[in-house]
């Protein structure tokens, strides 16, 4: 088991390992002292796998469990069912002293924080991934929000968990294109910081899945500790995602994240390698590894297409939008660009 702690407004423990399911109970129970009615927020999918034994193992410590479960998918990380989960609670009678679990991927995790940082002004709240994306990625760092139909993650907040536990026994459950939409970001993390990381990556992912993890969440909690509220570096983060969430937009939120963060890290790239700030050769190294993990490399939407999702990107500010570009593996910077030079470079990042 590997135990981190990220110091960010509010400090709290990431805990991973085999098994940790069973202990949940007791994790929640020092993570939440006070704390006597949980609610596990989850989705169809997980559930069904997952709800008995995360209740039983909370009411074990005893804890009262009541358990709000949603359609699965990103089309349900909207403004009806998290009005639906409010709801819920109220009727419940939850109070400030009370927390939320969430149980799940990404989707579950970012709806579930966002209602804990909204319900009564704030109430306290337990990540629990079961997915490799929401355990280095979505989990950590206190991002939460709800899409909108103009875009992603448009309505939301900051807001820390009081502990992150997850179980990678949970990743046995994954199917194989779950899985591989979370290898893509592992490989941002490589490539904005960590070309070691990037080279291990070539071999078994599986073998040593508990170490990688660690290692991600360790680069992202460095990262949330220094800029929490995403205003310099932690924008870093970002690589493959400007890219990303408008091929998301395009398709109708048919292709996945972690498909479409798989195509933007590649435009991302070639996109650097035109503008002659990152050698070709490590772009071929990029496209590589990612066809190796059973991840898309290229995107079948145009420039014109793009651009139009873009532009209601959370990260444009004004007439600018700063974008994250490769300069080498491993060596990643921020790129700010005006509105009216964003053509150019989607067109870039799309050419052969």
């Amino acid at each position: 088991m590997k135990k981190l702690t990220v110091h960010a407004s509010r400090s709290y423990d990431i805990v991973i390992g085999a098994g940790l399911l069973g202990d949940a109970g007791a994790y929640c129970k020092e993570a939440l002292g006070g704390a006597r009615r949980l609610c596990i927020v989850s989705d169809d999918t997980v559930a069904s796998l997952y709800l008995n034994q995360t209740k039983e193992s909370l009411e074990a410590v005893g804890f009262s469990v009541e358990h709000f479960v949603f359609p699965h998918g990103e089309t349900s990380k909207n403004t009806e069912v998290l009005v639906s989960l409010w709801e819920f609670l109220a009727e419940r009678r939850f109070t400030r002293s009370d927390a939320l679990v969430a149980l799940g991927g990404g989707v579950v995790g970012d709806l579930c924080g966002f209602c804990a940082a909204t319900f009564l002004r704030g109430i306290r709240f337990v990540q629990i991934p079961t997915t490799l994306l929401a355990a280095v990625d979505s989990s950590v760092g206190g991002k939460t929000a709800v899409d909108l139909r103009v875009g992603k993650n448009l309505v939301g907040a900051f807001y820390q968990p009081s502990i992150v536990i997850f179980d990678i026994k949970t990743l046995d459950t994954l199917p194989r294109e779950i899985f591989s939409d979370g290898c893509a970001e592992v490989v941002k993390y490589a490539m904005i910081g960590d070309r070691a990381l990037f080279d291990d990556l070539s071999g078994d992912i599986r073998e040593s899945i508990e170490d990688i993890i660690a290692r991600c969440v360790l680069h992202k909690a460095e990262i949330v500790e220094g800029d929490e509220f995403d205003r310099g570096r932690r924008q870093l983060l970002n690589l493959g995602h400007t890219f990303g969430h408008a091929i998301e937009a395009c398709s109708n939120l048919q292709i996945s994240h972690g498909s479409a963060v798989a195509m933007g890290l590649v435009m991302a790239t070639r996109a650097a390698v035109r503008l002659g700030i990152c050698p070709s050769d490590d772009l071929s190294a990029l496209i590589a590894l990612l066809e190796r993990l059973s991840l898309p490399t290229e995107c079948p939407y145009s420039a014109k297409e793009l651009i139009c999702a873009a532009l209601a990107d959370k990260k444009r500010m004004g007439d600018t939008v700063t974008f994250v570009l490769p300069f080498g593996i491993g060596d990643s910077r921020l790129y700010p660009v005006s509105v009216s030079e964003m053509t150019d470079l989607f067109e870039k990042g799309l050419t052969k």
